[in-house]
């Protein structure tokens, strides 16, 4: 965690950092519950592009909301703290106009729920009953702000999001929510400069040692092997994100000498060099509006690009859609190309 702390500064905008960990967190931790999206669909939807599973995309859109609705409140002197009443508002935004829109968005359920069968007779596990969800939930609140508490915060965060599934407290979304609530934990600790590490993607490759990782809490009470578990995926999480970071910014350094070694080159392919990072797909139209610009001076800038880079790093899609550095956006950090 340290070591990816000090490697922040090796990217020149500190805008460029969260945005492939941030999609990827968003893609894998709704594909563990079942979305049908890839990393392709959301760039495209971004783009502007018509995308034909538009109902699974709009689903990891939504959590990118709520992402940013839990961050931007975090770093608001007037935002809302870590709790009960900020997870019900990012809930609402996850559940808006998609699968599990009829169940309750932004509310404490009111009804037996539980994990797995058909009814409570059946089943893997039965949450606690509605009318204690309140209750449970305040005191979760409660040990999350306590300062005094002598554990580490990666432990703490363990214990948090373990109790947080346990109690279940919504009919829907319960998962993507409790594991935002860990991305929302590292940044309320302040244990990371800016959102680099998500566990979605650990999470979802031992998908199913999660689960029994999570059960043995419930059913036996095995918090070790939790908290051993949750804490492999963060150092493994870290390492990754370590590795594709470094391997991003001398992509990212390397097309910049590249772009600087160009007699073509103006002030607008730099402005444009800025935004790659962060507008991996686009348009000539887009640029334009993106750089609020002339469709020629865009149009220019773009062939600049395209002229700086050969091969693989620069691709022409079918209908003047252009993908731009693919080599450094598969070495972003989080990208899902990096495992």
């Amino acid at each position: 965690m340290a070591r990816l702390s000090g490697l922040a500064g090796l990217v020149p905008s500190i805008d460029w950092l969260p945005y492939g960990p941030i999609r990827k967190e968003a893609l894998l931790t709704s594909q563990i519950e079942g979305t049908q999206a890839t990393l392709s669909d959301v760039l495209d939807d971004e783009a502007g592009f018509t995308v034909s599973n538009s109902d699974d995309v709009q689903e990891v859109t939504n959590y990118l909301c709520a992402f940013r609705l839990v961050q931007d409140n975090l770093r608001s002197l007037s935002g809302l703290p870590i709790s009960v009443r900020l997870l019900c508002d990012a809930h609402h935004l996850l559940l808006d106009g998609v699968r599990g829109a009829g169940k309750q968005p932004g509310e404490l359920r009111r009804s037996q729920n539980w994990i797995g069968g058909t009814r409570p007779g059946n089943v893997v596990f039965v949450p606690p009953p509605p009318e204690r969800v309140p209750d449970l939930l305040a005191n979760l609140e409660r040990f999350i702000h306590d300062a005094t508490s002598p554990l580490p915060p990666l432990v703490k965060a363990a214990l948090v999001h373990a109790q947080f599934e346990t109690i279940h407290p919504f009919l829907d979304g319960n998962g993507r929510i409790g594991r935002l609530l860990v991305a929302a934990l590292l940044e309320h600790w302040e244990l990371l400069p800016e959102p680099l590490l998500y566990l979605s993607g650990f999470f979802k490759q031992h998908q199913m040692e999660y689960y029994r990782r999570l059960g043995g809490v419930r059913i036996d009470g095995d918090w070790e092997s939790w908290v051993s578990f949750f804490l492999e995926g963060v150092c493994v999480a870290a390492a990754e994100a370590e590795s594709s970071l470094v391997a991003a910014a001398g992509l990212i350094t390397a097309d910049r000498l590249r772009l600087l070694a160009s007699p073509k080159a103006g002030p607008v392919s730099y402005r444009l060099l800025e935004f790659l990072p962060m507008m991996p797909r686009f348009t000539v139209e887009r640029v334009r509006q993106k750089l609020e610009t002339t469709f020629p001076t865009a149009n220019a800038a773009v062939k600049v690009r395209i002229s700086r880079h050969a091969g693989p790093a620069f691709h022409v899609m079918p209908g003047h859609c252009f993908t731009a550095c693919r080599a450094t956006i598969s070495r972003m950090p989080g990208h899902p190309s990096r495992g």
